[in-house]
């Protein structure tokens, strides 16, 4: 058969269909239609097509175990928030989902009840505190908390060579009413790696390459869907433009300034410090 530019669609669909996995091909057929769709849509030139596939092999190229460009790529089309969206829909109570990010890293320590996993880090000490339940209120004693966060200067382990330790990341587990106590510093909004593939894509563009500020949950509990989510904090910036569009309304939580005197960790400060009060809310699974 003579393909051409309005036949060869209909064959490279017939031969991708032979998948021996049916979800494999219903996956390459559909992208096969819609790659040339789009080829079509835009007229894409040589030039255009070598450039993209120069981009993809500089994006691969600048991955490595703390850095994935091609996550990073996904996070910022969009992509990865609404594969999560189309995941983990939720009920109207649960606590929702976002996306995990490029910078959990397994095995984070266990820490006690109110433990301070900022300690020694400079920071303004901020305590989250609250509850895991289920969506009737139950609570859920021993559940795990996987935290991890952006220091006061916006910076994650994975982006700190000189760092050989667990910093700023531990595993909480609540209490037998459900309640928890986590000491840590407060996060500050950031620019996502802008040295490589992305930022050049980016740079080109007037989308704000900042993400406000968070800190990362991930609670794993037997009976119940995974939650991998983030809470943000209440007025700070960036919470209309998040590069990544992981923000949600039910999320952004005040972190409220506390007078010196007794802390939430049963301990005693000598100056003044922030809480942000929030329930984790599991999803039935």
């Amino acid at each position: 058969m003579s393909v051409d530019e309005d036949n060869i669609t209909e064959p490279a669909v017939r031969r991708w269909a032979t998948a021996h996995s049916p979800r494999l091909g219903e996956l390459m057929t559909a992208l096969v239609r819609r790659l040339h769709d789009f080829s079509r849509e835009v007229r894409l030139t040589e030039d255009e097509w070598a450039a993209a596939i120069a981009w993809l092999t500089a994006a691969g190229q600048t991955s490595d175990d703390k850095r994935q460009e091609l996550i990073l790529t996904s996070d910022v089309l969009g992509l990865s928030t609404l594969v999560v969206q189309l995941n983990n829909r939720f009920g109207p109570r649960a606590t929702p989902a976002t996306v995990l990010g490029p910078f959990h890293i397994d095995g984070s320590p266990t820490a006690p009840y109110g433990f301070d996993m900022a300690d020694g880090i400079e920071g303004t000490t901020l305590f989250f505190t609250g509850r895991v339940t289920d969506i009737e209120g139950k609570p859920l004693p021993g559940a795990v908390l996987d935290v991890w966060q952006a220091d006061a200067d916006g910076a994650y382990e994975a982006q700190l060579p000189e760092v050989d330790e667990a910093r700023l990341r531990a595993k909480y587990r609540t209490r037998e009413d459900g309640s928890y106590c986590i000491r840590t510093i407060a996060p500050r909004g950031y620019a996502i790696p802008m040295d490589g593939p992305v930022g050049d894509l980016m740079r080109r563009t007037d989308i704000s390459h900042f993400r406000p500020a968070h800190v990362h949950f991930l609670i794993d509990e037997p009976g119940y869907r995974k939650l991998t989510t983030h809470l943000f904090q209440e007025g700070g910036p960036y919470l209309d433009s998040d590069v990544v569009f992981g923000t949600r309304d039910a999320l952004i939580t005040p972190f409220t300034e506390r007078p010196p005197g007794p802390a939430p960790d049963g301990s005693t400060l000598e100056t003044a410090y922030l809480q942000a009060e929030y329930d984790f809310v599991l999803q039935p699974g």
